[in-house]
């Protein structure tokens, strides 16, 4: 049992535990984790292995494009390109100080993450009693999706 009043993941990679301690977003109920995927080394990616506790609430096609889309725009922001190696150039050249007037490159992406987000919890999640959280308020480790019908089983 974890400190924070969580249970130890279950074989497909999520967790369901109390919102108590995770965040002020929705204390108390059902919470699913999608854990990060190493397969491919340390990028950013998520597994789009289907968590048990969402079946009957949401389309497997439809959480299989979020995950994906989710996993091409954290590709997209570590994509090394000409213009990101100029950024670099350039932060070096003004001692970082370009980084007060401009956004990097991943921050741009990271942008764009947190507005599809925004836009699946509007179209696709909310709907069906479900809040997609952004990874990025979990510090890229995993995907947190809560249950807002469902309280959880712990006290």
């Amino acid at each position: 049992m974890s400190s924070r009043g969580g249970a130890p993941p279950s074989p497909g990679g999520t967790t369901a535990v109390s919102g108590l301690g995770l965040g002020p977003t929705h204390p108390g109920c059902l919470k699913v984790f999608v854990q990060r995927d190493y397969s491919d080394g340390t990028s950013v990616k998520f597994q789009t292995r289907f968590p048990q506790e969402l079946e009957g609430r949401i389309e497997i096609q439809s959480f299989e494009y979020t995950i994906n889309q989710l996993n091409a725009y954290f590709a997209e922001a570590e994509k090394a390109a000409c213009s990101t190696y100029c950024e670099g150039c350039l932060a070096c050249l003004t001692a970082y100080l370009i980084y007060i007037c401009t956004e990097t490159h991943y921050e741009k992406c990271l942008r764009k993450v947190s507005k599809f987000v925004a836009s699946q919890n509007e179209r696709v999640y909310g709907p069906r009693g479900l809040r997609l959280t952004d990874p990025c308020t979990r510090g890229l480790r995993l995907i947190e999706i809560s249950i807002l019908d469902r309280p959880s089983n712990a006290t």
